[in-house]
């Protein structure tokens, strides 16, 4: 780490927050749309229910969330930082929809089925490509220098 000081953008814990956010929407709406143009369910073994969707999701966002804490530890960021951000979402969902299978009570069968088609099929590159494009933005957010907005009678000058 270098002695630099840190760049007058957004602090990494908010920058955490609202690239959390943004994972999450690009995530959900993107597996919505993904799902209704190529008409498949994103999860699809029967039986399972809706916990394991939801447990992946969680997971996959707690994982997004503190890959990109730990990458936003650097001064500045770099944007290859995204890249693990990505890989912890597709490896949350992924264990997070095993062991929400589990936690729900479904066979372990089904949910390694259901965990592997997500990790084989296009859930899987939608939830990763959703963890990099947020955690870019998230790596963007830190990087960028701002000041506080100003109307334009505030100047200096007057």
């Amino acid at each position: 780490m270098s002695t630099e000081p840190r760049p007058a953008g957004v602090t990494p814990p908010v920058a955490v927050v609202f690239a959390a956010v943004t994972f999450g929407a690009l995530a959900i709406g993107g597996l919505g749309v993904t799902s209704l143009v190529v008409n498949e369910d994103v999860i699809a073994v029967e039986g399972l229910g809706a916990i394991p969707g939801v447990i992946g999701m969680l997971t996959a966002l707690g994982l997004f969330a503190a890959a990109l804490r730990w990458s936003l530890r650097a001064v500045p960021p770099g944007f290859v930082s995204a890249v693990p951000c990505a890989l912890a979402a597709y490896v949350g969902e992924i264990v997070g929809i095993a062991v929400g299978a589990v936690v729900s009570g479904a066979d372990t069968a089904l949910g390694l089925s259901a965990a592997s088609s997500v990790a084989l099929g296009w859930p899987g590159a939608v939830v990763a490509g959703a963890g990099l494009l947020a955690g870019a933005f998230g790596i963007l957010l830190v990087r960028t220098p701002t000041d506080r907005a100003r109307w334009s009678w505030e100047s200096d000058e007057d």
